[in-house]
């Protein structure tokens, strides 16, 4: 069995709970997660199966979409709404909303972060969380992140103190930080009451199954028709075609001649037809020729049922 599985992660389970369950589920080893989600967030966790393992490395740097609540008037020690309060202040005059609106604007682009005391960023070989349960001060590194697109959508009833957002943004970028920030600009202690990602990679929430789905699948002896085929995760990257003989050599990880075409991406995927063979690079060595980064030792594509998506 190989393939993706567009995985809904519950909450109150870490990404690594939902790769053993999977494990256990399809009685497969090599299973693997493209981004993890803390246990409180549910949402768009793809889940890699038996050779799909070998892009996950691929798929790591690609952009997330969330939909969060800020709530304004207090802060929190964990900048979500598990932590305890450190500044709380009624909002009386609450923002309107063109100055909320104004004030999102202000993070487009790239921006400067720094990671919440309470994350897994390793600092001389210490979580940041095990420096705050520890009530240890670490100086924490800024990080320069993405946000490709920011808006406001409407909350289901309305509220003077909270607020939703959209955010299309890059790796490592922390939402929490990001709620903080924006309460910031508008001049109210803040934080994240909610978050739930709705897009990793090119999976959509739309296109997510739960375990209640998988487990009814397996009763079915059908749970491979829940998976997406490899090539599904690697659409970011440039195709290359070759004919049968040339197949062969790829199959059997050997170096090629170098295209005449020049390629967008830095790797490249191996095509016969439909069939994802292999990722390969220039070889730095020789620019005059291909070398392999990853075979897949797969016939075909799995999830052929996805074909046409």
């Amino acid at each position: 069995m190989n393939g993706i599985l567009p995985l809904y992660k519950p909450k109150g389970v870490t990404s690594h709970d939902c790769v053993m369950k999977i494990r256990k589920l399809l009685k497969i080893k090599k299973v693997g997660h493209t981004g993890t989600l803390d246990p409180n967030v549910e949402g768009v966790l793809p889940i890699c199966v038996g050779e799909a393992t070998k892009i996950i490395p691929f798929l790591l740097d690609l952009k997330k979409v969330y939909i969060a609540d800020v709530a304004l008037g207090k802060s929190t020690t964990t900048e979500d709404s598990d932590g305890e309060t450190m500044e709380s202040t009624e909002v009386v005059h609450p923002p309107s909303d063109a100055e909320i609106e104004s004030v999102l604007r202000q993070f487009i682009g790239e921006i400067e972060q720094m990671p919440p005391l309470y994350s897994a960023v390793k600092i001389k070989g210490k979580r940041l969380y095990e420096y705050a349960r520890e009530n240890r001060y670490v100086e924490r590194p800024k990080r320069h992140v993405t946000i490709y697109r920011l808006e406001r959508l409407p909350l289901e009833s309305k509220s003077n103190n909270r607020f939703r957002i959209k955010v299309s943004c890059s790796k490592g970028t922390y939402i929490r930080t990001l709620c903080v920030d924006i309460g910031k600009k508008l001049g109210f202690p803040a934080h994240m009451s909610y978050l739930e990602r709705i897009e990793s990679d090119s999976f959509r929430k739309s296109e997510t199954v739960t375990f209640e789905q998988i487990e009814a699948k397996l009763d079915e002896d059908k749970a491979d028709e829940l998976l997406f085929p490899i090539g599904r995760g690697l659409e970011h990257i440039d195709s290359f075609s070759v004919d049968e003989r040339t197949k062969q050599k790829v199959l059997h990880g050997q170096k090629l001649p170098g295209p005449q075409e020049k390629f967008r991406t830095s790797v490249f995927k191996v095509m016969h037809k439909h069939e994802l063979l292999a990722i390969y690079e220039i070889n730095r060595n020789n620019q005059e020729e291909i070398r392999p980064v990853r075979v897949f030792n797969i016939h075909k594509n799995v999830g052929e049922l996805h074909a046409n998506d």
